[in-house]
């Protein structure tokens, strides 16, 4: 199945092509559906040569341990590129990706992106763009696992899905779209269930945590101040209590 034009149209990644550059792309774009915990691709799997972009639904990305601990590397939503490697790498998969919602992936050839990236270098930027996010991401992760205490990488993960995913506006505050139950934030930054629950609770008068894994943010300027490392004195309690 392909898709059509104005759906092409609709990706942030194409958005600024033209109508005569998308006709040219989209004869070689292929969706294909996946169900609810069916997985992609599982690490170490070789990749074709395309570009891999989620059209709809979720992703998560995780890597597992010689111990056969998993962390959750990320989560994605419609529009997120993933296997990157596919396209600049040895062409393998870096950490098995997994739907966590039914899901469409739309796949391009890397012949005929680089075809259009020709025409239109502006989309060669845009895709170093992504990829530079993604490596910055990883550096804060692999920087905070080593040497930040565990209530900043929180602070930090619940900051960065609200500007991935976006949020929105309640009476209570911003509440994230996506969706982060316990279990996922533990895994994401290397702690215990218990310690992420214990941690979420004592952050409550920043960070809301509501049954399912809805995550309100109740105070934007406290969460920035722990993610920074310079809260005020009921961060530095919270702190001085953490260690």
């Amino acid at each position: 199945m392909k898709v059509t034009i104005e759906q092409l149209a609709q990706l942030s990644l194409f958005a600024a092509l033209s109508p005569e550059d998308l006709e040219q792309l989209q004869p070689h774009t292929q969706i294909q559906h996946y169900q609810r915990e069916e997985i992609i691709f599982h690490e170490g799997d070789p990749l074709p040569a395309k570009l891999h972009v989620l059209f709809s639904g979720a992703l998560q990305v995780h890597k597992s341990a010689t111990t056969g601990k998993e962390t959750i590397l990320r989560t994605l939503r419609a529009g997120d590129i993933f296997a990157a490697p596919a396209l600049f790498g040895d062409g393998q998969a870096p950490a098995t990706t997994m739907a966590i919602e039914n899901c469409q992936i739309l796949t391009i050839t890397r012949t005929s992106l680089l075809d259009t990236i020709q025409q239109t270098p502006e989309l060669a930027l845009r895709l170093l763009v992504v990829f530079n996010q993604r490596l910055q991401q990883l550096h804060n992760m692999v920087h905070g696992l080593v040497s930040e205490r565990a209530v900043v990488r929180l602070a930090r993960l619940i900051q960065y899905s609200a500007w991935q995913h976006g949020t929105e506006v309640t009476t209570v505050g911003e509440q994230l779209r996506i969706k982060l139950p316990y279990y996922q934030m533990a895994r994401s930054i290397g702690i215990t269930y218990e310690e992420c629950a214990r941690l979420m609770k004592s952050l409550q008068a920043t960070v809301q945590y509501r049954r399912g894994g809805k995550i309100v943010i109740r105070d934007r300027e406290g969460l920035e101040a722990i993610v920074s490392g310079n809260p005020g004195s009921g961060g530095q309690l919270l702190f001085s209590e953490m260690e």
